[in-house]
């Protein structure tokens, strides 16, 4: 061992000892030289190995004590990214904490909170959280914007994975992959990064069942038919395509169809052979799409427009707008007189540099595709999975949940803002009889966009996030929630004008709490709304809580319906703008994405356990029932939910 290193792991064992026998109330003095000594050892090669030798010791000593870091057992593997991520000490304590994890995992050292399952559990959640760093791909935009930290953080992961059973963390990449895939998101780059990471983890003495499971979602992304298995490479699967009969055709088709349906990834020999069957057999879509009749219907009588679309926008590189295009067929979108014409705008759009630029970065190929292609193929998408938009890692929910709902309900609007933003860089909104153009404004919740978008939102949601802020300010100082005037304004007349809010903006008290909740029952539970059906997506505002039900912030979601499920429950049905509907809210109230009637997009919770978490809805005055004969046992319930979770930082009246 090379001197200079001795003389650090010399270091840092002094340094821990010092912090080991001082008094607790002095730990804070001994602990920086600790964490700067653990640094030092972090940038060293087999720095990791040493400070893992010693991780059975660094609670006991006080490496934790007194901060975000000290009990273990209210740690959360999505917070985990952002600390590494961090300058200075977060990164630092979050390396050695997830070290003392891993030595709780193998019973090197014990905590009181956490068995060594529960330790395991949580790294190899952090793992399948954080496969961008461990598995950071070689694009340009990566070397870009490498954090500083990226090396130090991809050399825990690797250390972490070595030292993890891989067995169960492909069960656990899987199941992750499984619950991503129902959601059907947009944007598919984390669930196609598991895929390849589970498919490197897997061997021979892997789980029989997890490879069977593991091998649908491979062949799905690298080629699900036999001729697509056969030849890997697109020009020779073209060239056998010329090769095949009718028959054999629609067999190909429909291998390749189902297994995109089945789930929601597209293999680039799909686009292949899409792009084959419009110019020579375009009858035969149908079969390459997998559409139901009303697809088929919205197919014939838009065939000329759908061929011009697959050949400006479908490519392997934006193969995943193929699934875009049967749902947005089997939608019947195009049967809106806005549509043909606002997505042949598209195609011949002069769109300005800048967004040229950022729509190139967005699909990297070396295919020569256009700005127009990439910006149509994604426009494509959004008007056929509505749900599947996402805000990315940008606080623009929103924006988010503006282009789902226009997608839905005013495609034409959208597909007139679309080229606006592209073009002019500049869209408007009216608001109290103003414009506001958001070419005049800065700011908004996400000034630094971060780029990791749909085409579609990637081009408006810097205009959507200022003009929405810019509406906020306006109506900050009139001592009511803002969103009470906002929304309506800022989505539409969709947006239904009675509005309730379960705490004073002013003063921040939550105030009639029962309330509040027996007008959401009385205006959107069957059982009390007097039959009045939710027609169109509600905007509502949540509080979002962790496992331990402890309050993180506010968000922005839409209910998209209230049903029954398949058990005759009533569950409030919502889409989530973060793309990842299943979250553990605490209190046992956990968000789910399938089995509960769910369709592609939407999460869901029991209506009693989603009243629990919201904090604002609107209402129309004239379609309620009566907010008396909602069951007091009921409200109770709620009430005590809310006031154990969220409600600990805020002062009831």
């Amino acid at each position: 061992m090379p001197q200079s290193t001795g003389v650090i792991v010399e270091r840092f064992e002094k340094a821990l000892d010092d912090l080991d026998q001082a008094a607790s109330f002095v730990k804070s003095k001994y602990q920086t030289d600790v964490y700067q000594e653990a640094n030092r050892l972090i940038e060293m090669e087999n720095g990791l190995e040493h400070l893992f030798g010693h991780a059975d010791r660094f609670e006991q000593a006080g490496v934790f004590q007194d901060g975000p870091w000290e009990s273990a057992d209210k740690l959360q593997p999505p917070l985990v990214a952002g600390s590494l991520r961090a300058k200075g000490l977060p990164m630092i304590i979050e390396v050695l904490s997830d070290l003392r994890m891993l030595a709780i995992a193998e019973g090197k050292a014990t905590n009181p909170t956490v068995s060594k399952e529960m330790a395991e559990d949580f790294l190899n959640e952090v793992m399948v959280l954080n496969l961008d760093i461990l598995f950071p791909d070689a694009s340009e935009s990566s070397r870009v914007e490498d954090n500083e930290n990226s090396e130090k953080a991809q050399k825990l992961f690797e250390f972490l994975i070595q030292h993890l059973s891989s067995k169960a963390l492909v069960k656990t990449l899987i199941e992750e992959i499984d619950r991503l895939t129902a959601q059907r998101p947009i944007m598919i780059k984390r669930i196609v990064s598991m895929i390849q990471t589970a498919k490197k983890m897997t061997d021979s003495e892997s789980d029989p069942e997890d490879q069977a499971a593991l091998q649908k979602y491979i062949a799905a992304l690298e080629g699900p038919s036999p001729l697509s298995h056969k030849y890997k490479e697109l020009s020779e699967y073209r060239a056998n395509l010329k090769e095949l009969e009718r028959n054999d055709l629609i067999s190909e088709s429909v291998s390749l169809a189902k297994s995109m349906r089945t789930t929601g990834l597209v293999a680039p020999h799909h686009a292949t052979l899409i792009r084959f069957l419009s110019k020579r057999m375009p009858g035969l879509l149908t079969y390459a799409l997998a559409l139901n009749s009303k697809g088929l219907a919205n197919l014939e009588e838009n065939e000329e427009l759908v061929q011009q679309m697959i050949k400006a926008s479908i490519f392997p590189a934006t193969r995943q707008a193929i699934y875009g295009l049967a749902l947005m067929l089997e939608r019947g979108v195009l049967s809106h007189s806005p549509v043909p014409p606002g997505l042949r705008r598209l195609v011949e759009l002069d769109i300005r540099p800048e967004v040229r630029k950022n729509l190139n970065k967005a699909v990297q190929t070396g295919e020569g595709l256009t700005a127009n292609s990439i910006l149509l193929a994604g426009t494509i998408q959004v008007l056929g999975q509505p749900l599947g938009v996402g805000q990315g890692f940008n606080p623009t929910c929103q924006a988010a949940r503006g282009i789902s709902l226009w997608a839905q309900h005013a495609p034409g609007f959208l597909l007139e803002i679309i080229p606006r933003a592209a073009r002019d860089g500049d869209i408007d909104f009216m608001f109290e009889g103003q414009a506001i153009h958001s070419e005049n404004l800065t700011g908004g919740l996400a000034p630094n966009l971060h780029t990791e978008l749909d085409p579609v939102s990637l081009v408006l949601v810097p205009h959507l996030d200022r003009i929405y802020s810019e509406m906020m300010s306006r109506v900050a100082l009139r001592g009511d929630d803002g969103h009470r005037w906002v929304n309506p304004a800022f989505y539409g007349n969709w947006v239904q004008k009675g509005f309730n809010s379960a705490f004073d903006p002013l003063t921040g008290y939550v105030m009639d709490y029962q309330g509040f909740v027996k007008l959401f029952y009385a205006t959107h539970h069957p059982d009390f709304n007097d039959d009045y059906e939710l027609i169109y997506p509600n905007p509502v505002g949540i509080f979002i809580t962790n496992v331990h039900g402890k309050l993180l912030g506010l968000h922005a979601i839409s209910i998209t319906r209230i049903a029954q499920d398949p058990s005759g429950e009533y569950r409030v049905y919502f889409y989530n703008p973060n793309n990842d509907g299943s979250q553990n809210w605490g209190q046992s109230i956990e968000p789910s994405v399938q089995e509960n009637g769910e369709e592609e997009g939407e999460s869901s919770l029991p209506f009693h356990e989603f009243t629990s978490r919201l904090y604002a809805f609107h209402y129309n005055p004239y379609e309620q029932g009566d907010a008396y004969a909602v069951d007091s046992h009921i409200v109770q319930s709620i009430y005590e939910l809310a006031k154990e979770s969220w409600g600990r930082d805020y002062t009831w009246v």
